[in-house]
């Protein structure tokens, strides 16, 4: 029988559950073998109340009012368990995920306290990181660098992160990988082929302090949740 592999992804209203942030998005999509199958779950969540951080609006595109009348978690947690028992579970910087959905599982007092009691866990950032050492391994620069396509990256959805999640993960186990470019072939991106240094004139933009906050926190939320610096 092949081996079965989850490969999984969160949403949630904020960074830290400690703090009283919900999961509001669960995918996961099923691999058996090498192969992805047509099988998956996924579901929005109602937080009880807990407001989507701006930081998270930004990432997500979902709004508070969109998640009323959708599921509480434990209205779905038998079934998500269900899907995922005994599977290896694929995810991307897993503490984040694995440290949430153990949350909203304490908070219903599950009989399952740790995901880890019912399924491995594979992280797809420690991985790349020991395979792609100093360099940015967020999946957006994962999904770049092994040519995976395809797929809508305006905004981040769990089911969709999910799907992105299980090309990357076979492509990282096995597949073919694009090296990028050296250090040194970005230093010459001013430099043309006859040689000549291109001079770059520079529009500086100005941005009200609303905007600058509102910015500031969408790259915290997806530094965060990616587990990798983003700089934008």
């Amino acid at each position: 029988m092949s081996a079965r592999y989850i490969s999984l992804d969160t949403e949630t209203t904020g960074l830290d559950f400690k703090t009283g942030d919900r999961v509001i998005e669960i995918g996961a999509v099923e691999i058996l073998g090498r192969t992805k199958t047509n099988e998956s779950f996924q579901s929005y969540l109602n937080p009880q109340g807990k407001l989507i951080s701006e930081g998270a609006k930004s990432v997500t595109n979902i709004a508070d009012e969109e998640l009323k009348d959708k599921p509480l978690f434990k209205d779905v947690v038998n079934e998500f368990i269900d899907f995922i028992k005994g599977a290896e579970l694929i995810i991307h910087n897993a503490e984040f995920d694995i440290g949430f959905l153990n949350n909203e599982l304490k908070l219903i007092n599950h009989e399952v306290k740790d995901l880890r009691e019912i399924c491995k866990v594979f992280d797809t950032l420690l991985h790349a990181r020991k395979t792609f050492p100093g360099q940015k391994n967020s999946l957006d620069a994962l999904t770049s660098r092994l040519n995976i396509s395809g797929y809508d990256r305006k905004f981040h959805g769990a089911l969709l992160d999910a799907q992105i999640l299980s090309d990357v993960y076979l492509n990282l186990t096995g597949g073919q990988v694009k090296l990028n470019l050296s250090s040194e072939e970005h230093k010459q991106n001013k430099i043309n082929k006859l040689g000549q240094k291109i001079d770059f004139k520079v529009i500086e933009a100005k941005i009200d302090s609303k905007d600058l906050k509102a910015h500031e926190d969408f790259l915290e939320q997806l530094s965060k949740k990616i587990g990798d610096k983003v700089q934008w």
